[in-house]
C-alpha cells in the first residue's frame, strides 16, 4: 500500500466526461488527488474547464484540458487520441456528460429530443468505450463508470425521455460487465439522489421543499459524496465488483 492507501490511482489515466463545472468538476478533482492523471472533457464552457483544472492542480494533481462533443464519433477519437498522447491510455473511464432535462408531459417531446438523450446516454459511453478498451483489454484493468440517476428507479413523472436513456445506459453497463470481467474490466453504474450544483440553481423551490423530506438521511448530498464514490469504484479495491447500479442519495431508493 503507498501513502494514498488502498484506493491509490497513481499510475491510472483517467478520463470524466463533462467534467468542468457541477459533479463531473468534483469527481475529476478526487480521482486527481487519489494519484490519478485526469483528462476534463468540456464543450463549451472554456473558461470553466480553466478554473476546474487550475483547482486540480491547485491541489496538486496532474491533468490536461480536452475539448469535444462525447456523442461525435469523430470528437472521441480525437479525444482519446490527444489523452494518450499527452497523459498516457486511458484505464479510468467517468461517462458524466448530460444536456438539459425539461420536465414535461409525453406529448411535448419531440422524438428528437428522445434521440438526444439516447445519443448522451448510450451513443456516448458505446463510442468511450470503444475507443478506451483495446489498451484496457492489453492491460488487463480498465474501469467504466457510468454516472445514471435515481430517477431511473423512482419512476418520475413528466421525465420520460431521460428516465428511458437512463434505463438503456443501465441495461448496456450490465451486458458490458459480463462482457469485459474477464478481461479485468468492471463496468458500474452510480444512480445519485438530487445533488444541487450549478445546473439546479433555477429550480422550483417547492420541488427542493418537497424533495429533502423525503431523503431518509435528513440532508442533501454534497458533490463529494458522488466522488468518493468513483474513486472506490476506479480502485484495485473495487477489482471484484461489477454490474452494479450503486445509488448514492440518502437512502431515497433501496435495491
Amino acid at each position: 500500500m503507498n501513502s494514498k492507501g488502498s484506493f491509490s490511482l497513481e499510475g491510472h489515466v483517467a478520463l470524466v466526461t463533462g467534467s468542468s463545472k457541477g459533479l463531473g468538476r468534483s469527481m475529476a478533482r478526487s480521482l486527481a488527488e487519489a494519484g490519478a492523471k485526469v483528462a476534463i472533457n468540456y464543450c463549451h464552457d472554456q473558461s470553466k474547464a480553466e478554473e476546474a483544472l487550475a483547482e486540480l492542480r491547485g491541489a496538486g494533481g496532474d491533468g490536461m484540458l480536452v475539448r469535444g462533443d462525447v456523442t461525435v464519433e469523430g470528437d472521441v477519437n480525437r479525444i482519446h487520441a490527444e489523452i494518450a498522447a499527452q497523459l498516457g491510455e486511458v484505464d479510468v473511464l467517468v461517462v458524466n456528460a448530460t444536456c438539459d432535462q425539461p420536465h414535461m408531459p409525453i406529448e411535448e417531446y419531440s422524438w428528437e429530443f428522445y434521440q438526444s438523450m439516447l445519443d448522451f446516454f448510450i451513443k456516448s459511453p458505446f463510442l468511450l468505450s470503444r475507443a478506451c478498451l483495446p489498451a484496457m483489454k492489453k492491460k488487463n484493468f480498465g474501469r467504466i463508470i457510468n454516472i445514471g440517476s435515481e430517477v431511473l428507479h423512482l419512476g418520475v413523472p413528466n421525465f420520460s425521455a431521460y428516465v428511458a436513456a437512463k434505463g438503456g445506459q443501465n441495461g448496456w453497463s450490465r451486458s458490458m460487465a459480463r462482457e469485459l470481467a474477464p478481461f479485468g474490466i468492471t463496468v458500474n453504474m452510480i444512480s445519485p439522489g438530487w445533488i444541487p450544483v450549478e445546473r439546479h440553481e433555477k429550480e422550483p423551490q417547492e420541488w427542493k421543499d418537497a424533495y429533502l423530506p423525503t431523503v431518509p438521511v435528513g440532508r442533501w448530498g454534497v458533490p463529494q459524496d458522488l466522488a468518493s464514490t468513483v474513486v472506490y469504484l476506479a480502485s484495485e479495491s473495487s477489482s471484484f465488483v461489477t454490474g452494479q447500479n450503486i445509488h448514492v442519495n440518502g437512502g431515497l431508493a433501496l435495491f
